[in-house]
């Protein structure tokens, strides 16, 4: 009873599929698909009556039908009987071929039940398809689609199937006349070849595992004839379309040595197609497969191309991503995965033609070849490993650009080095200096132009970058603690490089917690064998004053003193139980406020009273007296920070007011009176 009422239901559903109002044909799909999860043989069943019934319905309705159909396979397809497969398979089969000429939706939807049907029933699937692929007769258009789409959604069930449906079909390429036909063709032997691949990838779970590549090497050569020597001539621009998504998957089927004796032609008639106004992406997804598959087997003629080949590709990277066409993206990485096959093979020629063009004036040619670069360091490591001084020293020219778009290729650039050892290498660290001074631009007074390319253009662009590169490599990338630490600190005390404060000061205490836990020799710094670096006082007195303006530069108040926090042994030994008590809660003082809120009196006073309770702690004179000598020495750094300059006096003074030999403080006192202007400052702060 329960079912008769479901055919009923099923019945009046269909009967409505008349109704031209699309909303109400979405509903009744939606219906039939819903009625088909609960009793989906049932509904199959019903739809198969309905439709053998109504031969006369028209075919948009007999589409909606078939499209439920369709979707009840797809959810229920593990839970059908034979039976109703056979059914539901004759049906669509039938629904397929009906009309000789193509009437694409009904066709379309009835190869997609079969489709369906094939995931699991794949057997009866073909057995009622090949009825209608007979040789020496031109199938009909949706059968060699089917074909097809059965073979990408079915792998393993559909590949053995081939090798006869390829002696089948290669003769009737001949017979096709018709440019839809050909394009059918194409797209079968595209999707053909794609199936073999990934079955013959996967030998391991196929159920047949003798099936080998040359199985199917001759009959996918000579339909190469036909497509390359024959339809790629047309001048219907579908149909080379059709051949050129085709000949890529094709060649890596084909017979060796044929393939190597075909290269002279193919490549050259492969690039000759981007002038043909042929959609570039898959001309370059095409040239790439026919360049992995010459390369697979050793290729010795590949080479005589290679000059074509990069005078084609390379102006390809050069010329701007165009967001509007929504291939070209596509594109462009389909063309470096060319270059990375070529570097593979071909790393001193390639190199060879790339590093000359570093020193190109012309901004898109240095970009371009930029990101070429950038993509083979990081796709082709072995092949560059002995390059890497060659490599690290062209960039000497690109370093000096002063275009934003270039900064912004040298700094990906310098990323994919870190990661690969480059900057282990003499000149490394010019890099890394590089990507420090980015970090430290101005920002951008020139209002912006609005184009979609915009952001591309600033300083502001080039920092965030360079600020991101540089936390990545510091935080990600284990090889390069020992060329970051302790050289980073180098740029802390520079005056020039107060832009970058922030990010240096959070990639040094990542840095210097790794070197904690990796214990206490690798943590603590050597400043006798490293000449560059800092002294001590000059760290401490660097990163508490630009804490007195903590808000600035991202927040670099509070970045310094967590820097400081984890320096303690690096600056004096006596500091580090004193630190980890007092730096913590003016961290905490500083995230409770913004700048708006912040009394800056309050905050100074909370700062001059750290840095007294610090010497008080240390209680070394010499040590004090070096920390404010230092002190002064940074005076003139300050003349363009005037707030910080204020408050660097304030600094020592707190430092002589806590030196208890009356000598020095008077000789330190003497030597301000002599060339400074605002003293008073600082002595209200000698006790």
């Amino acid at each position: 009873m329960m079912e008769s009422r479901v055919k009923k239901l099923a019945v009046t559903l269909m009967d409505a599929t008349t109704d031209k109002d699309p909303l109400v044909q979405e509903q009744i799909y939606n219906a039939l698909c819903y009625l088909g999860d609960s009793e989906p043989e049932e509904i199959l069943n019903s739809c198969d009556e309905y439709l053998r019934q109504h031969d006369k319905l028209a075919s948009p309705h007999r589409v909606t039908i078939l499209k439920a159909m369709e979707a009840v396979l797809m959810n229920n397809i593990d839970y059908l009987d034979k039976s109703t497969a056979k059914i539901v398979i004759f049906l669509a089969s039938n629904e397929m071929t009906k009309s000789k000429e193509i009437i694409y939706d009904w066709q379309q939807a009835a190869s997609n039940v079969l489709v369906a049907a094939g995931r699991r029933f794949i057997n009866k699937v073909m057995e009622e398809v090949l009825t209608k692929f007979q040789p020496g007769i031109l199938p009909h258009y949706f059968i060699v689609q089917t074909f097809a789409n059965l073979s990408v959604s079915n792998v393993f069930g559909m590949v053995p199937f081939l090798n006869s449906i390829l002696g089948t079909m290669l003769p009737m390429l001949g017979m096709a006349k018709q440019d839809h036909m050909k394009s059918v063709f194409c797209y079968a032997l595209q999707h053909f070849s794609e199936s073999i691949q990934e079955y013959l990838a996967n030998l391991d779970k196929a159920p047949d595992p003798t099936v080998r590549k040359d199985t199917f090497s001759n009959e996918i050569f000579n339909a190469y004839d036909v497509l390359f020597n024959v339809w790629l001539q047309s001048r219907e621009a579908k149909l080379r379309f059709a051949v050129v998504k085709a000949l890529g998957p094709m060649s890596h089927l084909m017979p060796s040595e044929k393939l190597e004796e075909q290269l002279p032609r193919l490549v050259p008639g492969i690039l000759a197609l981007y002038k043909k106004h042929v959609e570039a992406f898959y001309v370059t997804k095409s040239l790439c497969q026919i360049l992995e598959a010459s390369v697979n087997f050793g290729s010795r003629t590949l080479d005589t191309q290679l000059d074509a080949l990069l005078s084609t590709l390379h102006p390809q990277i050069c010329a701007p991503v165009e967001s509007s066409v929504p291939l070209s993206l596509k594109n462009h990485n389909e063309v470096l995965r060319c270059f990375t096959v070529l570097a593979c093979t071909f790393p001193d020629r390639l190199l060879g033609f790339l590093l000359p063009k570093l020193e190109s004036h012309n901004e898109r040619i240095r970009v371009g070849t930029l990101i070429i670069m950038r993509q083979i360091i990081n796709c082709a490591p072995s092949q560059m490993e002995i390059k890497k001084p060659f490599i690290l020293s062209s960039m000497k020219l690109p370093l000096q650009d002063n275009s934003n778009k270039v900064k912004r290729a040298v700094v990906q650039v310098i990323s994919a080095m870190a990661h690969h050892g480059y900057l282990e290498q003499t000149g490394g660290e010019v890099m890394i200096e590089y990507i420090v001074h980015q970090c430290a631009l101005p920002p951008d007074t020139q209002p912006r132009k609005q184009t979609p390319e915009a952001d591309d253009l600033t300083s502001d662009s080039v920092q965030n970058i360079s600020i991101n590169t540089l936390f990545l490599i510091s935080t990600t990338v284990s090889r390069m603690d020992a060329v970051l630490w302790p050289y980073l600190l180098e740029f802390v005390t520079p005056i020039q490089f107060t832009g970058a404060l922030t990010p240096l000061c959070r990639s040094l205490m990542h840095l210097a917690m790794k070197k904690q836990e990796e214990g206490e020799n690798a943590f603590l710094i050597h400043y006798d064998t490293h000449a560059n670096l800092p002294s001590p006082c000059a760290l401490m007195a660097r990163l508490l004053i630009v804490s007195s303006q903590p808000y600035l530069g991202d927040g670099r108040g509070a970045a310094a003193l967590r820097l400081l926090n984890v320096l303690p042994l690096n600056i004096h030994p006596v500091l580090v139980e004193l630190w980890n008590k007092k730096i913590p809660p003016l961290v905490e003082h500083l995230e409770a406020n913004t700048e708006k809120s912040l009394s800056p009196k309050e905050w100074e006073d909370k700062l001059l009273l750290f840095l007294r309770e610090t010497l008080t702690a240390i209680s070394d004179n010499t040590w004090i007296c070096q920390f404010s000598t230092e002190m002064c020495k940074q005076l003139n750094s300050y003349n363009c920070f005037p707030s910080e300059k204020n408050f660097l006096y304030k600094c020592i003074g707190t430092a002589l007011g806590v030196c208890s030999n009356k000598d020095v403080v008077q000789k330190q006192l003497q030597e301000l009176l002599e060339t400074a202007r605002d003293l008073p400052l600082a002595l209200g702060s000698v006790q």
